[in-house]
């Protein structure tokens, strides 16, 4: 009896280890098939062929880390801020000649503010002014008391996207916050209600409710 019973936990370990071990390949090819069709996914989502790793990042390739600013100037009008990647790498190209000859510069020395991060609004200094037009509004740019301002206009892109240093007044900036109290362009960074208090007048210091 007792060899019959050592036989039977012998079977029942055996039969055990083989119930583990299909177990164990099922589970690989498991893993292997879902790996395989996880692959297809990420293909699509991939870059497009052309954006290998030396492409210069651009609109077309955003994630490529080579951006040389120069190479955007060197051919006259050929770029335009769709071209680029964020906001940041028009402004290089700005920067890299200030004469702008692909016209990225919207008043104030700062390139093509619709665009994305990363943000680099720092004016260029010696940038191609714009040339005031009969219809164009108030600005640092455009000064003139008489013309129109339309604070809506400095709120188009609903991002950081003008500085006190693209108004013409102080007036005109609390003319932006009252608009849009949220401020998205962070003309009131202290938050007490009053835009750019260093802009010359006219002025308007009552507080805007923030």
């Amino acid at each position: 009896m007792a060899v019959k019973s050592r036989l039977s936990r012998s079977r029942a370990i055996v039969r055990g280890a083989v119930v583990l071990a299909v177990a164990a390949v099922a589970l690989v090819v498991v893993i292997l098939v879902r790996g395989g069709s996880d692959s297809a996914p990420q293909a699509q989502r991939s870059d497009p062929e052309w954006c290998t790793p030396g492409t210069p990042r651009s609109a077309l390739c955003p994630n490529g880390k080579v951006f040389e600013a120069k190479e955007y100037v060197t051919h006259g009008k050929a770029f335009s801020c769709g071209t680029f990647a964020s906001q940041a790498d028009a402004q290089a190209v700005l920067r890299a000649d200030p004469r702008d000859p692909n016209h990225l510069d919207e008043g104030g020395g700062v390139a093509c503010r619709g665009l994305g991060e990363p943000r680099d609004t720092r004016p260029v200094p010696g940038a191609r002014k714009s040339v005031c037009g009969p219809g164009d509004l108030r600005s640092a740019v455009c000064p003139q008391p008489k013309r129109a301002f339309d604070a809506a206009w400095f709120l188009r892109f609903g991002i950081d996207a003008y500085d006190c240093s693209d108004l013409a007044s102080q007036a005109d900036a609390q003319a932006v916050l009252r608009f849009e109290p949220g401020d998205p362009n962070r003309l009131d960074d202290d938050g007490n209600g009053v835009a750019c208090p260093d802009l010359p007048g006219p002025k308007d210091n009552k507080p805007v409710r923030r």
